[in-house]
């Protein structure tokens, strides 16, 4: 398995060894070895996994939890073609305001690590698309928050030719600039903080 270190501090893209025959195909789209040579450390705890399936057009987020808790991700696509997106929205982050994306999709079957605090989104680019995630906690919903997918500011990578099914939630989300000046977003330094906690190490602060 090959890692990929992506524009977002602390994210990853892992692409995977995948073996062909005539029955099909078999592939292993998370592998602790690959993972820990990556990071530095095994993934975390998973205490939920979650499952989504969308139709051509569905753009879920961008969602973010409150931190703390916070929460870490492990994402494929387990069905289809889904452009994943992360979004760095920790205050004082090297890369506050970085957007990158990864095509997971059938024929690569790459998947993207998200570290405590930043954003997650995806566009569903087939009918049918399932997207799966390992998480470090469970869900809470008064922890959940969201921005504005279509925010011009944030600059996310969705095609024109995409007509967005968001939900209502989703829509009514706010801004990048009204989450910042509300007290919304992560702080970068406690992000880095309770990722020590839940890895069990503490990292050299530069």
């Amino acid at each position: 398995m090959q890692s990929r270190t992506l524009a977002v501090a602390g994210a990853v893209e892992f692409s995977p060894e995948i073996f062909r025959d005539r029955r099909g195909l078999f592939v292993s789209p998370f592998q602790e070895a690959a993972f820990e040579e990556a990071l530095g450390h095994p993934l975390f705890p998973v205490a939920q996994t979650n499952h989504s399936r969308s139709q051509r057009g569905v753009v879920r987020g961008v969602h973010f939890t409150v931190t703390p808790p916070g929460v870490a991700k492990y994402v494929y696509c387990a069905r289809g073609r889904a452009l994943d997106i992360v979004v760095d929205i920790r205050r004082g982050s090297p890369t506050f305001g970085a957007v990158d994306s990864v095509l997971l999709d059938q024929k690569n079957f790459r998947s993207m690590y998200f570290p405590v605090g930043v954003g997650h989104a995806f566009v569903a680019l087939e009918d049918d698309t399932v997207v799966s995630y390992m998480l470090s906690g469970r869900y809470r919903a008064e922890h959940e928050l969201a921005l504005d997918a279509l925010d011009p500011a944030l600059g996310l990578p969705i095609s024109e030719d995409i007509e967005p099914v968001m939900s209502d939630r989703d829509r009514a989300a706010p801004t990048l600039e009204q989450a910042l000046s509300g007290g919304m977003l992560p702080d970068y330094q406690e992000c880095l903080r309770l990722e020590d906690a839940l890895y069990g190490h503490t990292r050299v602060r530069t």
